[in-house]
């Protein structure tokens, strides 16, 4: 119980800090303690939407939050949910818990690879720019997205301070909820195709992927309730660690360079992917899709698993609280200057 609530902590933390619903710490994390995928994937789906609501809240008193893109993505990204919801439990009606399993973490691998390199290629670059770089600038998707003028679709959204048709923000919504129901985390989607699709600053990327999550965190925790794969326990115990950690997450983001945000992101979206990459021949063993495996490297390979996890929990636990600590301090030398 109490490592269930120190993982639901660091959760909460990288949720507040990233805009993220943390998930996809969790998810492996209990997986790993030997939760079902459907049930990991559901259970954190249930704890994420107050605490989604809370982080959203928090970060709307900063001024970081755009609602109507939040509400909008949500709307379409609760469509992406119950499609989603429904591929997991044929899945896990047709190959076991095993393939849930399974399914589950190679989505995670592939969805990490191609976003989190993506993110820490684009955090080296603001870095390296300096502080040029915090000046972020809409990509040239995001610039062509704006001239698609479609009438009676175009909506006025003060995080770009121009008009976008609903239509281009329906797939990034529906896709955003097709990989929560899949990973319980629709947040490497949003919040990337918010930065670079649309032109959203990081913050309020991060800070309005909240309210997408609060959205299809309600309806995702019904679908799959209703099918009976939410463990509440579970759900109870992480909600209450992230709670703290989703605040102190929170006030990191208003002492952070942007990149930073993207850095701490692409970071953990790697380590998380070598967690999960480890344990996909154990799963396809035991569907005997590959030769049979000893119980000796099975066990070992779980083993790397979790360990694996266990540092991707301190690197951004400690990334995030030294990123806090020295903005702390450098605003208190500009202050006392």
């Amino acid at each position: 119980m109490t490592g269930l609530f120190l993982v639901g902590f660091v959760g909460g933390m990288v949720s507040g800090f990233i805009g993220s619903g943390g998930a996809f710490v969790l998810t492996p994390a209990m997986m790993t303690m030997g939760v079902p995928g459907i049930v990991a994937v559901a259970s954190n789906m249930c704890h994420k939407f107050p605490k989604a609501l809370v982080g959203a809240y928090k970060r709307a008193k900063y001024g970081q939050v755009d609602v109507k893109l939040g509400l909008i993505m949500g709307v379409s990204a609760e469509a992406g949910v119950l499609w989603g919801a429904h591929l997991q439990e044929l899945i896990k009606a047709a190959f076991g818990d095993t393939g849930s399993n399974l399914y589950v973490s190679f989505v995670f691998v592939v969805t990490l690879a191609i976003v989190g390199t993506f993110v820490l290629k684009d955090a080296y670059k603001q870095y390296k720019l300096g502080p040029a770089g915090n000046d972020e600038k809409p990509t040239k998707f995001a610039l062509w997205a704006r001239t698609i003028n479609i009438p009676g679709t175009m909506v006025y959204f003060k995080s770009i301070d121009a008009k976008v048709s609903w239509l281009v923000t329906v797939p990034m919504g529906f896709c955003t909820g097709l990989l929560a129901a899949t990973i319980a985390v629709g947040g490497f989607i949003g919040v990337p195709s918010m930065m670079y699709g649309l032109g959203v600053p990081s913050l309020m990327a991060s800070a309005t992927e909240l309210v997408i999550a609060f959205v299809m965190g309600l309806g995702g925790s019904i679908k799959f309730a209703l099918s009976g794969y939410v463990d509440i326990r579970l759900a109870m115990i992480i909600l209450a660690g992230s709670l703290f950690g989703i605040q102190i997450g929170a006030i990191g983001t208003t002492y952070v360079k942007p990149f930073m945000i993207k850095l701490v992101m692409g970071l953990i979206m790697v380590t998380v992917l070598f967690s999960r990459l480890f344990v996909i021949p154990v799963y396809l063993s035991q569907l005997e899709m590959i030769a049979p495996m000893s119980a000796e490297l099975s066990n070992a390979l779980k083993s790397i698993s979790f360990w694996i996890m266990v540092f991707a929990l301190f690197m951004g636990a400690s990334v995030i609280l030294k990123a806090i600590w020295s903005g702390m301090k450098e605003s208190r030398q500009l202050q006392a200057a």
